[in-house]
């Protein structure tokens, strides 16, 4: 099989091309719209700089590729800069989608979209694949008119949709909640963490593999992919203090309504994982083991 992967330098990204190179029954080719950033790390992994959001080059590519699963990774996915610039978070998170559902339907590519939590209201959680998705922002709307693009696809296509995503990853700007706790605690800054939502948080490890169960298996629909377990942040930032053996009189646990934020975030999300549990051997860390594993990775 051969698998296109968009999104390559991103944190998901990463993790799948270091997942499936190590697959010998898969050839891989990572994508992104900027250098390659594992180009010192994997040197053997094909890279081929796209732009997903030229319809021109998708078709192009993907014609001249002729993957047989496409891994789409690559979105505008920090919900306040998706609030404050919706022009482009439709570009990135929309359009391109219909680029590649058209590139992939010519083709007959098996289209692997991956999409979030924030499609729901938070109203209620944990959430399984047939609740009812009503975004409460631009970001988690974007997503959920992308997933409606894609359950269009004329070719196969599979929907994975993920929460609260950590780990780290190469030359990689960007921080998450276990990262950002880790960092500012070692720096000695006090952090506000929110204790009235709950996730099941997921390590970027436990969603590439989710994805290459789903794309071996040939599986189609929708499937809910994140951790064992349900917290809230604040839980989330004591348990990465306890691991570090930092200072949790550093944590203060605060109400959502304590940030002034552009983009409203759903209260209450989470999966249920049993579908991906049963259908695909889904077998996710626990936040205990996933920060133990992030520590193995990083001084």
């Amino acid at each position: 099989m051969k698998i296109l992967v968009t999104g390559s330098n991103g944190l998901l990204g990463q993790k799948l091309v270091a997942l499936l190179r190590q697959q010998r029954e898969v050839e891989l080719v990572a994508t992104s719209r900027g250098a390659n950033k594992l180009a010192t790390v994997y040197p053997e992994v094909r890279f081929v700089t796209l732009d997903t959001t030229h319809r021109e080059q998708v078709l192009q590519m993907i014609s001249q590729e002729r993957p047989t699963h496409l891994i789409h990774t690559a979105a505008m996915t920090h919900a306040d800069e998706c609030e404050l610039n919706q022009a482009e978070c439709w570009r990135q998170n929309v359009e391109a989608v219909a680029h590649l559902v058209a590139a992939c339907g010519q083709q007959q590519v098996h289209l692997l979209h991956l999409s979030t939590d924030f499609v729901f209201s938070g109203n209620q959680g944990p959430l399984a694949e047939d609740a009812v998705p009503e975004p409460v922002n631009f970001y988690g709307h974007s997503k959920l008119a992308a997933e409606q693009l894609v359950r269009a696809c004329q070719a196969p296509w599979t929907i994975l949709r993920t929460v609260l995503v950590y780990g780290t990853a190469h030359n990689y700007g960007r921080t998450n909640i276990v990262t950002w706790v880790r960092d500012s605690l070692r720096a000695g800054n006090p952090v506000r963490v929110v204790n009235d939502q709950l996730r099941t948080p997921t390590l970027a490890e436990d969603l590439a593999m989710g994805c290459w169960l789903a794309a071996r298996h040939n599986a189609t629909g929708i499937y809910h992919l994140g951790g064992p377990e349900l917290y809230t942040p604040y839980q989330i930032a004591l348990a990465v203090a306890a691991h570090f053996n930092l200072d949790t009189s550093l944590i203060s646990p605060v109400d959502a309504s304590t940030f002034t934020q552009p983009a409203r975030r759903p209260l209450r999300t989470g999966f249920i994982i049993e579908k991906a549990q049963r259908e695909l051997g889904y077998q996710p860390h626990t936040l205990a083991e996933g920060i133990a594993l992030l520590a193995s990775q990083t001084a």
